[in-house]
C-alpha cells in the first residue's frame, strides 16, 4: 500500500495529497504517518512548498472530518435509544447512560476533538461521536482545524528535515501508536469497570 500511495502523490502532487489525507480521514487503514513525511520529503525534490503540502493535507483531513462528522449526525442520540430499548436489558445499559455521555461529549467533546486529532486512528473516528452528539459545527471546524494543523505542521516537517531517510519516522510513529492505544485501552477498560461496577451495586 505504501508504494501506492507515494506514487500516486507524485503523479498527482497536492491535489493528491489532498485525495489522500480525505481518504485516510474515513478509511483509516491509509496511514497519514505514510503521507505527511512523504510530502515533506517531495518538497526536497519537486516545485511543491512545505507550506502548500502542509495546506493540501490540512483540507483534505478537514473535509474527511466532515463526513465523518455527518455519519455521526445520522446516529444521534435517538437512533442510539432505540437500541437501548430493543437491547439495553442484554447491554446493562439504560438510557439515562446515553445522555449522560452525550452531556460529557456536550461539555468537553472539543478538548476531546482537538486532542485526539494527534492520535492515529481515533484522529479520524473522533469525528462520528462530535456527530452523534450534534457539537455545534463550527466549534467542531474550528478544532479539528486546529488539531490537524499541527498534527500535519510536525509530520510534514519531520520528512522535509530528513529527505531521503523520511522513512525513519515510521519507527517512531509505530512505537507512538502503540503507545497511545494502550493509553486508550486502559482508560476504556478503567471506565468499563467503573461503569459495570456501579451499575451492579445498584441492581
Amino acid at each position: 500500500m505504501q508504494n501506492w500511495i507515494t506514487d500516486f502523490m507524485e503523479q498527482f502532487g497536492y491535489i493528491g495529497i489532498f485525495l489522500m489525507i480525505a481518504l485516510e480521514n474515513v478509511f483509516p487503514p491509509i496511514p497519514s504517518e505514510v503521507i505527511l513525511p512523504f510530502g515533506g520529503f517531495m518538497t526536497t525534490y519537486t516545485d511543491l512548498t512545505i507550506p502548500g503540502v502542509i495546506i493540501a493535507a490540512t483540507a483534505g483531513s478537514v473535509v474527511g472530518a466532515i463526513i465523518l462528522y455527518g455519519i455521526g449526525l445520522l446516529l444521534d442520540v435517538e437512533r442510539l435509544e432505540k437500541i437501548v430499548d430493543r437491547w439495553g436489558h442484554i447491554l446493562r445499559v439504560k438510557k439515562e447512560d446515553i445522555h449522560k455521555a452525550d452531556a460529557w461529549f456536550d461539555k468537553y467533546g472539543y478538548w476531546t476533538v482537538l486532542f485526539c486529532r494527534m492520535v492515529p486512528l481515533i484522529r479520524s473516528l473522533i469525528s462520528i461521536p462530535a456527530g452523534m452528539s450534534n457539537m455545534k459545527f463550527w466549534v467542531f471546524l474550528l478544532f479539528t482545524t486546529i488539531g490537524t494543523l499541527v498534527w500535519n505542521i510536525i509530520l510534514v516537517s519531520i520528512g522535509a528535515l530528513l529527505g531521503e531517510s523520511w522513512e525513519d519516522i515510521l519507527e517512531f510513529m509505530d512505537l507512538y501508536s502503540t503507545i497511545a492505544y494502550a493509553g486508550i485501552a486502559l482508560i476504556g477498560i478503567g471506565a468499563l469497570v467503573f461503569f459495570f461496577r456501579k451499575r451492579f451495586i445498584k441492581s
